[in-house]
């Protein structure tokens, strides 16, 4: 019996011992990641601090270096994700894989290490998108790219030429939606991403351009455009030689109903006549003025009918008097006049 139970304490003994040891040996590996610990793919396992976080950042700063094609209207940008601001939670994630041994009794950790037995635990480093950053980007390349859309209009060009310029949509790049598509192509490692438009209408399409008038001096005709198209022609007349009617892009200011006649000059040309002239047959003005911001110009009827198709005024466009009272409704205050040669 004695023999048996010196036996017996003899294997306790040892028993002891071993786990003694086997917790010793635990106790001397702590600072190192279980077998089997991968952290953003990489096997970690054994690992120290310094040495798993190494080599994890060797991977996350390969990846925040990679270029990204970002394309755009024919436009090709290469940028990184670490120039969009995104960075790597790299020191969250080794801590993560240190903690993984808390879920293992101290006897289990020991059977792993020793046996080098892995315990498949896998570790995602989280990556941290900088909005701002990327806002920053996304407005650059905007402005390379941005079309400013063009309204319909009849207008004057730079050798006094008329130009009949159609409406043509703009393009801008969508700030937001663009934004979400480049953290979508980041947060899925992927290698290019598109930016996405959006059409910008013009205020001025050619269906909603309207009236403009255009009187030419060298045929002495004044034409009313409905968009791009002359809906009214009319024989006028222009200046006298030593007078101007001013070529250029004006604007009607004004209409009135049979006005009352302002002498402009008195001390000039004017000089001898009234002051003024009331309303009523050989009234200057005739019995409609429309008013250009051109200065002392207006578009009116004259009583002197014989003038009209001549070079005869002094600055202004006379026209019949029914050409007047026919044209005066159909045009609009604010509305374009252009005087062509």
């Amino acid at each position: 019996m004695i023999i048996a139970a010196v036996a017996v304490l003899v294997i306790a003994l040892a028993m002891v011992s071993s786990a003694y040891a086997t917790y010793r040996y635990e106790e001397s590996n702590v600072g190192e990641v279980l077998p089997g610990v991968k952290v953003a793919g990489v096997d970690v396992g054994s690992m120290t601090r310094n040495q798993a976080t190494a080599a994890v950042e060797d991977v996350a700063n390969a990846w925040l270096s990679q270029r990204l094609k970002v394309t755009a209207a024919g436009e090709t940008w290469n940028v990184t994700p670490a120039e969009l601001g995104v960075t790597a939670a790299v020191d969250p994630a080794v801590q993560k894989a240190f903690e993984a041994a808390d879920s293992y009794s101290w006897m289990s950790r020991a059977y792993h290490r020793i046996a080098g037995k892995p315990v498949g635990v896998s570790i995602d480093v989280e990556y941290s998108f900088d909005k701002e950053n990327a806002s920053k980007f996304v407005k650059k390349a905007s402005r390379s790219v941005l079309r400013e859309p063009v309204n319909a209009e009849i207008k004057i060009g730079a050798k006094g030429a008329l130009v009949f310029q159609h409406s043509r949509p703009g393009r801008r790049v969508d700030d937001a939606q663009s934004i979400r598509d480049i953290r979508n192509a980041l947060s899925e490692h992927q290698d290019s991403v598109k930016l996405s438009f959006e059409k910008v209408r013009p205020e001025v399409t050619n269906k909603t351009l309207g009236g403009t008038i255009v009187v030419d001096l060298s045929e002495n005709r004044l034409r009313l455009y409905d968009g791009f198209k002359v809906a009214k022609s009319y024989p006028v007349a222009t200046a006298a030689p030593g007078y101007e009617t001013p070529v250029g892009s004006w604007h009607v200011v004004n209409k009135v109903e049979d006005p009352t006649w302002i002498n402009p000059a008195p001390n000039g040309w004017g000089a001898g006549a009234p002051a003024s002239i009331p309303p009523g047959p050989g009234n200057p003005l005739g019995t409609r003025a429309i008013y250009l911001d051109a200065p002392g110009i207006r578009i009116h009827g004259t009583y002197d009918s014989g003038s009209i198709g001549t070079y005869a005024s002094h600055g202004c466009i006379r026209m019949y008097i029914s050409d007047s009272e026919e044209l005066y409704p159909l045009v609009k205050v604010g509305m374009p006049a252009l005087i062509v040669r």
